[in-house]
């Protein structure tokens, strides 16, 4: 409940946090961990109050690309759009660490969208932010060579984790950036000559 009101008293009024306090899950996971696969049905949306979770989607290969991430405060468009039209999941999100969440009722949406106005605000500004991040995601992709783009993943963790230690593998930034771990090991291995970060065994420490 403490959760409930430090991130979202401000954005919502009280009648509407006492019913998400009703009849939302408490859910708390571990890093690394599914939260949702391509092909499910979706049958709640979360409230993030703490952690981070990655938003990855899969091509036709079944390998995956970051699309955005989701902090405390967030909910996930994708999400609301699956449950909105009862169809299947088309992403992968996984906890990037360890995260607590609130789990609402599919069903809650459509009836909190005519009740509360501070709730269709939150929906729609979901939806902008996790747009204006996607065709971040996209000029990214488009436009930045892959050392930018290393160079952008590895800032945006730091500030995510809040620690210039980012402990994380070769291959997981290859899933990430949707390349191969030969690439990202000799980008990296020329961001530590440029001495931007250190390598170490288990660890990428930023500079």
């Amino acid at each position: 409940n403490k959760a409930l009101q430090l991130h979202y008293g401000s954005t919502f009024e009280p009648a509407l946090i006492k019913e998400i306090q009703q009849v939302a899950t408490f859910m708390e996971v571990l890093e690394g961990q599914d939260l949702l696969k391509p092909g499910q049905f979706i049958k709640s949306m979360p409230l993030l109050l703490s952690g981070s979770i990655k938003i990855m989607r899969p091509d036709a290969d079944g390998e995956e690309l970051l699309l955005y991430h989701l902090e405390k405060g967030d909910t996930c468009a994708m999400t609301m759009t699956c449950c909105m039209g009862n169809t299947k999941s088309e992403i992968h999100a996984v906890s990037e660490t360890p995260a607590k969440l609130l789990m609402i009722p599919i069903g809650k949406m459509e009836e909190w969208s005519r009740k509360y106005k501070t709730w269709r605000n939150f929906v729609f500004e979901s939806y902008h932010k996790r747009m204006m991040e996607m065709l971040e995601s996209i000029d990214n992709i488009a436009f930045n060579n892959m050392d930018e783009r290393l160079e952008k993943l590895i800032a945006d963790k730091t500030q995510i984790l809040n620690s210039k230690h980012i402990y994380t593998t070769h291959k997981e930034i290859s899933q990430d950036l949707h390349t191969s771990r030969v690439v990202v090991s000799r980008l990296l291995k020329k961001m530590e000559n440029d001495n931007k970060i250190r390598l170490h065994r288990s660890f990428i420490e930023v500079l």
